[in-house]
C-alpha cells in the first residue's frame, strides 16, 4: 500500500521517514526481540514516524506505547488506516478514490514539507474481526499468500488466538485472483500461509482441499508450498491430491508439539501419536521424496523427563527430515499456568541441544539420499553474483557457483534441471 504511493524502502546507511514495525508475541522471547528492534529503530532513525503493529502490539498495546519514540500502535483490524495515520502526522494531501481490488480504497499522497508533527501515541487496537488480505513477495522470488487468519483452538500454552482473534479467512475466488496476479508479475511460486491453514473455510463455507484445487489450475504458477498443518486437519484426500497435483510439492510441515500422548492432552491438543504416525507414514508411502518438517516444543509445563523421553524416542522413530525446535515460555493469561510442574531452563536448553542434534543427523540422511541425483531447483537469489541459491521441489536448499565471467543473477527467478552434491549436514550444492 505504502509502496503505491511513492514510498520506498531506504537504502543501507539511509535514515527513514517511516518505520513500520510487525512484531511477533508467540515467546517472551519473541516479545523481548521486538522491544529490542523497536528501540533500535527508533534510535538510528530519531526523526521517522515509528509505527508498531503485529502479535505483540495487539496484545500488549500499553507495553508498546511504554517505549519512547513509537508514534502509532496498530491492531490487525486496523493495518489499513495506517495511510491516513500517516497522512494525518505528516500533513498529506489526501483524496480518496475508490477503487476494485482487495484493498477497498486507495489514497493518492503527496508529502509536504513542514508539516506539523504530534508527539503524542495513538493507539488504535480493537476486537479482532476482519481479514487483511496479503500476497507479497518482499525480496525473494516466492510469493507468500495469506489464505487464513486466527485460530479457534486454544492450547493451554498459547498466546497467539488473543492476539489474532477467531479462524476467518477470504474466499476462494479472492485468493485465486490474487495468485493470478502473481503468475502475471512473474511469480512461479507461492507459500500458502496462515495462523491454522487447514481450518480454512469456515467464513465462505468452503474448504481447504477445495482452495488447493483451484490453485492448482492456475496457469503460471509451478509451485505451490503448504506453510504448516495441524495433523487433525491434514486429511488423507488432501495428501493423496498433492501427491499427484500439477504444482503443490513434495513438501509438509506438520506441528507436533509433544510427541507423548500425556503432554499433548496437558496442552489440549486434538490428536494423540497414533495419528500423526499415520499421517507422516502416508506422507512418505504417497510422496517418497518429501521433506517432512515438524515443530516440537521443549520444556513445557507438565513434561516430565519420561515424557521427554518419549518425544525423542518418538521423533527419532520417524521419516521425519527436520525438527524446529522451541523451548516452552509462559504466556500470561493461558491455562498452562494452571499446571503445577515447571521446567528449570537449564533443562529446557538441554533437551532442546537434544533435539536439535537428532534433526541435523535426519536432515543429513535425507539430503544424502540424494547425491548425484537430478532434480529441479528454483533458483532465488544471488549475493555477490557468482553463487545463487534455490531449492529443488522437495525444499533441499542448493548452491550454485557459476563459471568465470558469467553472472549468477540471470538464474534468479528461473527453475533448472540441476545435478546434486552432497558436503555433508544441510549443505549442498548442485551442477548444470
Amino acid at each position: 500500500m505504502l509502496e503505491e504511493h511513492g514510498v520506498c524502502t531506504v537504502t543501507e546507511g539511509e535514515q527513514a521517514d517511516i518505520c513500520l514495525i510487525n512484531t511477533c508475541t508467540v515467546t517472551e522471547t519473541a516479545n523481548s526481540k521486538c522491544r529490542q528492534q523497536i528501540r533500535k529503530m527508533v534510535r538510528e532513525n530519531p526523526q521517522a514516524v515509528v509505527i508498531v503493529t503485529g502479535c505483540y502490539a495487539q496484545l500488549s498495546p500499553k507495553e508498546v506505547a511504554g517505549i519512547e519514540g513509537v508514534d502509532l500502535i496498530v491492531g490487525s483490524n486496523e493495518k489499513g488506516e495506517i495511510l491516513q495515520f500517516l497522512a494525518d502526522r505528516l500533513q498529506w494531501n489526501c483524496s480518496l478514490q475508490e477503487r476494485g481490488d482487495v484493498s477497498g480504497q486507495q489514497r493518492n499522497c503527496s508529502l509536504q514539507e513542514g508539516g506539523a508533527v504530534e508527539t503524542h501515541v495513538t493507539e488504535r487496537v480493537k476486537d479482532i474481526r476482519s481479514f487483511v488480505p496479503s500476497c507479497s513477495r518482499g525480496e525473494r522470488t516466492r510469493y507468500w499468500l495469506k489464505v487464513q487468519d486466527g485460530c479457534d483452538y486454544f492450547c493451554t500454552y498459547c498466546a497467539i488466538p488473543f492476539a489474532r482473534g477467531n479462524s476467518r479467512n477470504p474466499t476462494i475466488a479472492s485468493l485465486v485472483a490474487q495468485a493470478r496476479q502473481a503468475a502475471a508479475e512473474g511469480g512461479h511460486e507461492i507459500v500458502l500461509t496462515g495462523v491454522n491453514i487447514g481450518d480454512f473455510g469456515k467464513s465462505t463455507n468452503e474448504n481447504f482441499l477445495d482452495l488447493v484445487k483451484a490453485l492448482d489450475e492456475v496457469e503460471g504458477i509451478k509451485r505451490y508450498r503448504i506453510s504448516s498443518l495441524e495433523p487433525d486437519l491434514l486429511s488423507d484426500e488432501l495428501i493423496e491430491y498433492c501427491a499427484h497435483s500439477r504444482a503443490f510439492m513434495p513438501h509438509f510441515h506438520v506441528p507436533l508439539q509433544s510427541g507423548s500422548d500425556t503432554v499433548l492432552r496437558l496442552m489440549h491438543r486434538h490428536y494423540d501419536t497414533s495419528l500423526f504416525r499415520e499421517k507422516i507414514l502416508h506422507i512418505k508411502s504417497s510422496m517418497p521424496d518429501a521433506f517432512i518438517g515438524v515443530d516440537v516444543m521443549v520444556g513445557c509445563r507438565g513434561e516430565t523427563a519420561e515424557c521427554f523421553d518419549e518425544t525423542y524416542g518418538f521423533l527419532d522413530s520417524l521419516p521425519v527430515t527436520q525438527l524446529h525446535v522451541f523451548p516452552y515460555s509462559e504466556r500470561p493469561g493461558t491455562a498452562a499456568l494452571k499446571i503445577p510442574l515447571k521446567v528449570s531452563d537449564k533443562e529446557k536448553k538441554e533437551r532442546s541441544k537434544l533435539l536439535l542434534e537428532l534433526s541435523d543427523r535426519k536432515t543429513e540422511q535425507f539430503y544424502a539420499i540424494y547425491n548425484n541425483k537430478v532434480r529441479e531447483v528454483l533458483f532465488e537469489s544471488s549475493s555477490d553474483g557468482r553463487v545463487v541459491h534455490g531449492f529443488t521441489d522437495n525444499y533441499i536448499r542448493v548452491g550454485l557457483r557459476v563459471a568465470e565471467g558469467e553472472d549468477a543473477s540471470v538464474l534468479e527467478n528461473k527453475i533448472i534441471p540441476v545435478k546434486l552434491k552432497h558436503l555433508g549436514k544441510d549443505k549442498m550444492i548442485c551442477y548444470q
